[in-house]
């Protein structure tokens, strides 16, 4: 594949409003920042349905045994990983269900490794060897929409016939063009021409935030605005999760740190137990049959206790 070397994303021009940078002082650059950052999350209302969009095809695959797969390059590839990384402790869910891809592997995640980007077999390699199918969604994160390793892997995906999702802050870019879904919101130019680790880092992230937040509301990870799947691993966590425990069960604090303490330090199974009285083995059981989503749990354990 060969991009046309013609296209000059909206994200490599240069700022008007911020020529002068270099002979700023310190709060004068950083006021022109915080002026530039104030217009991402209006681009980013701007494209609303479309994320809504993704997000209800994204839910679909997942709930049909599919997976979510974030990839990209640089800043993009690690804003992938850092989205894909929160989802286990947050939602409880497996560290397989959304994963994240960059190129040059590992290594890239905490220093550069420009050369990779610009293999446009690559990405459909590396995806390929994550065992990539139709079953699956591929969120394609490219902040010029031009990278060869994204756009490549993007067009893999649609091959493959599973749901391909382009993240850019480039329109008519070329991974608009092989993506089914696009989403765009149009930060312009960056403070520093060209460095899109700025706007358009932010403009990703404040999307992918969406992306993986309201798939896992939707699939039932989360109960009101509670993280009643959150994993216990610290002090913290533990913390938080006699607190829903207090909340959703109407527990005083001794009885819910007990609760969780029955369930040694499992969240949903304590959940479960709470508000069914069931055993620790049966609260498991029909947590490992529903998915681990709390709600579906209980409700099938009321209904069987009920005929």
């Amino acid at each position: 594949m060969t991009l046309k070397s013609a296209y000059f994303p909206v994200t490599e021009a240069e700022n008007p409003r911020t020529s002068n940078l270099s002979s700023l002082s310190s709060l004068e650059i950083i006021e022109l920042m915080n002026d530039e950052d104030a217009l991402v999350a209006a681009a980013v209302r701007g494209v609303l349905p479309d994320i809504a969009k993704a997000i209800d095809e994204i839910v679909e695959r997942l709930r049909n045994d599919g997976r979510l797969f974030y990839i990209g390059t640089g800043t993009s590839g690690r804003l992938g990983i850092l989205d894909a990384s929160e989802c286990p402790p947050t939602f409880g869910v497996s560290a397989d269900l959304v994963q994240a891809v960059i190129a040059g592997g590992y290594e890239a995640c905490y220093r550069a490794v420009e050369a990779s980007e610009d293999d446009a077999e690559a990405g459909a390699s590396d995806l390929e060897s994550r065992g990539f199918s139709s079953r699956d969604a591929l969120v394609g994160i490219a902040a010029s929409g031009r990278t060869p390793y994204t756009v490549g892997a993007v067009e893999h995906a649609r091959r493959a016939g599973a749901i391909a999702i382009a993240l850019t802050c480039a329109p008519d870019s070329p991974i608009t063009m092989a993506a089914e879904i696009s989403i765009v919101p149009v930060v312009g130019p960056e403070v520093i021409a060209g460095s899109t680790r700025l706007k358009a880092g932010t403009a990703q992230k404040l999307v992918l935030n969406m992306l993986s937040t309201a798939t896992m509301v939707r699939l039932g990870y989360v109960t009101g605005n509670r993280m009643t799947n959150v994993l216990t691993r610290n002090a913290k966590l533990r913390a938080r999760a006699i607190n829903i425990l207090m909340a959703e069960n109407d527990l005083a604090p001794a009885a819910a740190e007990q609760a969780l303490e029955s369930a040694e330090g499992d969240l949903p199974v304590a959940l479960v137990m709470s508000k069914t009285g069931c055993t620790v083995e049966e609260a498991r059981q029909t947590l490992g049959e529903t998915n681990r989503v709390v709600s579906a749990a209980i409700d099938k354990l009321l209904h069987k206790q009920l005929t």
